[in-house]
This record gives C-alpha cells, structure tokens and sequence, in this order.
C-alpha cells in the first residue's frame, strides 16, 4: 500500500485561548499526486488551524506492506516484519514496515501477532510512530 507521508507545521488551538505551533505527521492513501494528498490533508485539518497558518515541512511516499486500523487506538506503531516464503528447496527472507493502531506498546504487539498469524512472519522490531492519523483521497 503506497501513502504520501506530510509533515507539517501549523497553528491550532491547544487550549483555553492558548493557540500554539505544532509538528504532526499524517499519512494520505489514494492520492494520485503530492498535491492531490496535500489538499486531501489540508480539507481534513482546516477546522484545527488557528489565524490560517499551515507549512508543509515535506511529503513523501511511503510503503506499507498492510496497515491495521484499531478505532479504539489512540496511536500507530510501525514494525518491520520479516516475511518468510519458501519455494521449493529456496527460503527467501524479506522485510516490510506494517502499521498497527493500539493505545500501548504491548496491544500494538499482541494484535500485530493476532493479524499476522497467517503469514509465516517474524516481527523484527516495533515503535511508536509519530503518525496521528490516515486519511483516505478517495473521500
């Protein structure tokens, strides 16, 4: 699955009159080109901007070998998973980023086992992603 990765930096409300400058990642599916993705994100976030400022720091593809959405999650985790397939007498090793969504370290790691047990797979390492939401171009 290809995303456009953006970071940006803007302004919002993080309080009672407090506006502050912030840094979020998001991550765009289905958009066809950097500007496509970009308005994509912008339409999502207006509401949040305070006085209009917005900056895109970069955008970026990404790759995910499958993304695991969880609405009671309140962060993603990327892994890299090592996929292990065997043709014949041939073992082929080879690794790929994943999502999950989970509110700790450990629900993150328990349902990426959960999704991942029909895959002959091993979980090479898992963090915290600094991702703060997915949006789809489509909608």
């Amino acid at each position: 699955m290809v995303f456009h990765e953006i970071k940006i930096n803007y302004t919002r409300q993080t309080g009672e009159d407090n506006p502050g400058k912030v840094k979020e990642t998001y991550l765009v599916h289905n958009a066809v080109t950097f500007a496509d993705a970009e308005n994509c994100l912008l339409a999502e976030i207006k509401p949040f901007i305070f006085n209009g400022e917005l900056e895109v720091q970069s955008c970026k593809r990404s790759q995910f070998f499958e993304v695991f959405p969880n609405e009671g999650g309140a962060y993603w985790y990327k892994a890299r998973v090592e996929m292990i397939t065997i043709d014949g007498d041939k073992e082929t090793r080879k690794n790929v980023a994943v999502l999950v969504q989970a509110n700790m370290l450990d629900d993150a790691v328990f349902a990426l086992k959960q999704a991942l047990k029909q895959y002959d797979c091993e979980i090479i390492g898992i963090a915290k992603s600094p991702v703060m939401d997915i949006f789809d171009a489509l909608h």
